[in-house]
C-alpha cells in the first residue's frame, strides 16, 4: 500500500494499492492521457474520469477492479490535479521502472 500527496501541503493523502497500480497498466489508462506539453491539470483529471466512465459503461463482464480504482482513488474526494500527478510518478517508478529492469535482466541472461 502506498500513500500520494494529494495536496502541495501534505495535508490529503490517498491510499493507492498494488492492485490500483495493476488496473491503471491493464487498461492503459494513462496512455496518450497527458499532452505534449506535460501539465497535469484539472483538464487532465476530468478526462481521465471521462475514460474510466467509458471503459465502465462499454465494458461487458467484470468491472470490479475498475470501479475499487475510481472509489478508492480517481473519484476520491481529495483527488485534484496534483495528486493525479503524484499517481502518475508513483505509476512511473513501480510499473514503468521495473519492467525497464524486468527487460535488461532478460537481455543481460539472468
Amino acid at each position: 500500500m502506498y500513500n500520494i500527496q494529494a495536496n502541495p501541503s501534505g495535508t490529503r493523502t490517498i491510499e493507492v494499492s498494488k492492485d490500483h497500480l495493476r488496473t491503471i497498466k491493464r487498461y492503459s489508462l494513462f496512455q496518450h492521457l497527458i499532452d505534449s506539453t506535460g501539465i497535469v491539470n484539472e483538464s487532465v483529471l476530468d478526462k481521465l474520469k471521462l475514460n474510466v466512465r467509458s471503459l465502465i459503461t462499454s465494458n461487458e463482464g467484470d468491472n470490479k477492479d475498475l470501479l475499487d480504482l475510481c472509489i478508492d482513488v480517481i473519484y476520491h474526494n481529495n483527488m485534484k490535479a496534483f495528486g493525479l500527478q503524484q499517481l502518475i510518478r508513483l505509476y512511473i517508478a513501480e510499473i514503468v521502472n521495473k519492467e525497464n529492469e524486468e527487460e535488461e535482466t532478460e537481455n543481460s541472461g539472468g
